[in-house]
C-alpha cells in the first residue's frame, strides 16, 4: 500500500497550504497521461516543444533552460486554481522545515492576490509581527524589487535570509494613503502553535495558531496542565481560539479534533473518482472528559482550522463563535518528482464535514455571530475576502460566501466573541448585540 501524509494548508499559498504527500509515482503519472490523452494533445505538446526551440535558439539573450521549464510548469500549474503550484527543490525542502514547526524568515503567512504577495497572518511573537504588519497588507516590493511578475516561491524566497539580516518590504494597506515602508530583521522561526492559560479560576483558554508537527502534543500539554490547576468540580469548561489560523498538517487536524471527541467520523476528502474518497475518524478518546466546549473563529481561520471546527460543530461538541470563516475546502496533493526535481501540490480532492457539507467557497457560520469593534484607522480592512474572492477558485456546491471579519483585538478586555464564550460558559446571559442561531446551545 502506498503510505500518504495528508497534510492541509489554510488561505495561504506559499508559507502554509493544504496537501497530501505521496511516494514517487512519475511513472504512473505518465502512463495515466498517455492514456487520457488524444491526438490533439499531442499536437499540443509538440507546439510546445516547437515554441521552447525558438526561445532557446533566438531569444536576445540566452536563456537559461531550466527556468524556461520551471516557467512553463508553473504557468500550466497555476492556472488551474489558487492552490495548485510546483516547487523547485529548494521550495520543496523549505515546505519541509515550515511544517516541521521552526524555520528562517520573518514570520508571515503569504498568499498570491492580483499579483501581489498579500499578508494572511503574522504568526505571534515573530519579527512581522512585532514590525506591525498585519492581515490584509499588500506586499509590492522586497528589497526595492517589485514583487509584481515574481511567483510565490520567489517572493518567499527573497524574503528568506541569514539570521540577523534585514529585508524591507513597501506596503500597501488599505485605508492608508500611500505605500509606506517596513524594515524587518530575519530571525529563526520557531512556530510555537499551542498556548493556553486559566481564566478565572474556572475556565481553560487554548489558542492554536497553526496545524504543525507539534500541535497534538502541545494541545495535549495544554489540556493537562489546565487541568493541574483547575480542579474537575471548578472547571466551566474551554474556549478553543481558532481565529486567524490559517491551517497546516491535515493529521494534526484530525488529531486535534480527536482530543475532544470520542468517536466519530471527523473528515471526508473526495477526488475526482467515487473510490478515491477517504474518510478520516476520531481515535483516542475525549481528553476533556466531556466538558463543554467554545470554538472562537473568523474569516482568517482555513482549512485545517475549518475542518476541526466543522467537525466540533456536526457532532454538537461544540458551540462555534465569532464569523464565517474562510472557505478553503480543497485539498493538495505533494508529488514528489524525483530527487533534485522539487514537488507537484496538486489539488486533487475537496473536504466535507461529517455531516457532507463542502466548506469549499462557503466556509463555516458561527452558531453565534460577534463583529469586533474596529478602531477607526483599521476601519475598512478588517475583512478577509476570502476563498471565494480568488481568481481561479474551485466552485462552491451552494451558494458562495465571501468576506469575513478577521479583527481580534489585541486585549482580551476588548475581544467581544472570547468574553461572549466566556459568558455562556459561565451561564451568563447574552448582550443584545450579539446574534444567535435558534439553534446555538452550549453543550454539555
Amino acid at each position: 500500500m502506498r503510505k500518504n501524509v495528508l497534510f492541509l494548508l489554510g488561505s495561504l499559498a506559499g508559507a502554509s497550504l493544504a496537501l497530501l504527500a505521496t511516494g514517487p509515482q512519475g511513472e504512473q503519472l505518465i502512463a495515466k497521461a498517455k492514456a487520457a490523452a488524444g491526438v490533439d494533445t499531442y499536437s499540443q505538446l509538440s507546439l510546445f516543444g516547437e515554441v521552447f526551440e525558438r526561445v532557446r535558439a533566438d531569444y536576445v539573450e540566452k536563456p537559461s533552460e531550466t527556468a524556461l521549464i520551471e516557467g512553463a510548469i508553473n504557468g500550466m500549474v497555476t492556472s488551474l486554481d489558487p492552490h495548485s503550484r510546483f516547487m523547485n527543490d529548494k521550495a520543496w525542502h523549505e515546505m519541509q522545515e515550515t511544517t516541521s514547526g521552526e524555520f528562517g524568515g520573518l514570520g508571515i503567512e503569504v498568499t498570491m492576490e492580483d499579483g501581489l504577495v498579500k499578508v494572511v497572518a503574522p504568526i505571534d511573537d515573530t519579527p512581522a509581527a512585532k514590525a506591525g504588519l498585519l492581515s490584509g497588507d499588500l506586499i509590492t516590493q522586497i528589497d526595492g524589487e517589485a514583487v509584481q511578475g515574481l511567483s510565490l516561491e520567489q517572493a518567499v524566497n527573497k524574503m528568506k535570509g541569514a539570521v540577523n539580516t534585514k529585508t524591507r518590504l513597501k506596503i500597501i494597506r488599505k485605508g492608508k494613503d500611500a505605500p509606506f515602508d517596513v524594515a524587518i530583521t530575519r530571525e529563526i522561526i520557531r512556530v510555537k502553535p499551542v498556548r493556553y492559560h486559566t481564566e478565572g479560576g474556572d475556565i481553560g483558554y487554548i489558542r492554536i495558531t497553526s496545524f504543525n508537527e507539534q500541535t497534538t502534543d502541545g494541545l495535549h500539554k495544554a489540556i493537562a496542565d489546565i487541568g493541574k490547576e483547575i480542579p474537575t468540580e471548578k472547571l466551566a469548561g474551554y474556549v478553543v481560539d481558532l481565529r486567524n489560523n490559517p491551517g497546516g498538517l491535515l493529521d494534526q487536524a484530525v488529531t486535534v479534533a480527536s482530543t475532544f471527541l470520542s468517536r466519530g467520523e471527523i473528515v471526508s476528502t473526495r477526488g475526482r473518482n467515487p473510490e478515491e474518497t477517504q474518510r478520516f475518524t476520531a481515535r483516542g478518546g475525549d481528553l476533556t472528559k466531556g466538558k463543554p466546549l467554545i470554538v472562537l473563529v473568523n474569516g482568517g481561520s482555513a482549512s485545517a482550522s475549518e475542518i476541526v471546527a466543522g467537525a466540533l460543530h456536526d457532532h454538537k461538541r461544540a458551540t462555534l463563535v465569532g464569523t464565517r470563516s474562510f472557505g478553503k475546502g480543497s485539498v493538495q496533493t505533494i508529488i514528489p518528482l524525483g530527487t533534485g526535481n522539487g514537488a507537484l501540490a496538486l489539488t486533487t480532492a475537496r473536504y466535507y464535514t461529517p455531516s457532507g457539507r463542502s466548506i469549499q467557497a462557503q466556509g463555516i457560520a458561527p452558531d453565534i455571530e460577534i463583529l469586533q469593534e474596529v478602531p477607526d484607522e483599521l476601519k475598512g480592512r478588517a475583512d478577509i475576502r476570502g476563498e471565494a474572492s480568488m481568481r481561479g477558485h474551485l466552485s462552491a456546491d451552494g451558494a458562495e460566501q465571501t468576506g469575513s471579519q478577521s479583527y481580534v483585538p489585541p486585549e482580551e478586555k476588548d475581544d467581544k466573541a472570547l468574553n461572549a464564550a466566556y459568558n455562556l460558559l459561565r451561564g451568563v446571559t447574552l448582550n443584545a448585540d450579539v446574534r444567535p442561531s435558534p439553534k446555538a446551545a452550549v453543550p454539555n
